[in-house]
């Protein structure tokens, strides 16, 4: 497709991309009304596809940026809509630094599912500040952001995003409300961002990956290369015993285990 034959709501969904698009009037409104649009709010959509959501975000925001992969899509939204702000970007590689200066950010996304966890992994730790945020993911991936210690479900991108955010599922959403069906239900979190933790990130992300890896051995088991009288001091100050495994820390406790490795 090209920009001079057709619009955004007759592009074909490309399998390449993941692109599920979102049909469904109603659930496009509960997702405007959870970021509950102020005069003067930026909003930033993460993959806008044809631009259902975006239509109707556009009647509410006074300033308005999309980021999308797809050069055709790109074309025929700025088409449709000639004060959108279109960026032609892979959410995996974009600076997502630059849009913190946006003022009152609200940022909302249906992202691909096949990229939907590393784009949050970039987003939360590297956005800042936002006023809230709302995205649409596999249920599966919602279970995992809003997982609580101790839990099957609870592993690293649980950790990673409650350091810098405070995740809440908002409702589900079946299949049929999308074109093409995707094969699994969806649901809509909103996220409330948190304050950003005094460590260096990649070096939290260094602890999280090491005890997720071995998430089934117990904690001295896994850190007895590195062990320390600091990291026993640690161990005492949390109330953890050294046979604990990974799961039953908390974000608050990745960031202060980070600081004694």
């Amino acid at each position: 497709m090209t920009f001079g034959h057709a619009g955004a709501g007759t592009h074909r969904p490309k399998k390449s991309l993941g692109q599920n698009f979102l049909v469904d009037g109603n659930v496009i409104r509960k997702i405007v009304d959870q970021l509950a649009i102020e005069a003067g709010d930026t909003v930033f959509e993460i993959g806008p596809g044809r631009g259902a959501l975006t239509r109707v975000l556009a009647q509410k925001a006074q300033r308005l940026f999309v980021l999308e992969k797809d050069r055709d899509l790109v074309y025929a939204l700025k088409a449709q809509l000639p004060d959108l702000g279109c960026i032609l970007g892979d959410g995996l590689d974009f600076v997502w630094e630059t849009i913190g200066a946006l003022p009152s950010l609200k940022v909302v996304g249906n992202l691909p599912y096949n990229v939907a966890s590393p784009i949050m992994w970039e987003v939360f730790s590297r956005v800042c500040p936002f006023t809230s945020c709302c995205f649409m993911v596999q249920k599966e991936v919602a279970l995992r952001l809003t997982a609580r210690p101790g839990s099957k479900t609870y592993g690293g991108l649980s950790v990673w995003v409650q350091t810098f955010a405070v995740p809440r599922i908002l409702f589900h959403v079946s299949p049929s409300c999308f074109y093409p069906r995707p094969k699994v239900d969806s649901t809509v979190v909103g996220f409330k961002q948190r304050p950003f933790p005094a460590v260096d990130h990649a070096k939290l992300a260094q602890t999280i990956h090491l005890l997720f890896q071995k998430r089934r051995k117990q904690l001295g088991n896994i850190l007895k290369h590195v062990w320390s009288e600091q990291l026993e001091a640690w161990l005492e100050h949390e109330g953890i015993d050294r046979r604990a495994r990974p799961e039953s820390l908390t974000p608050e406790q990745f960031v202060t285990l980070t600081h004694c490795l």
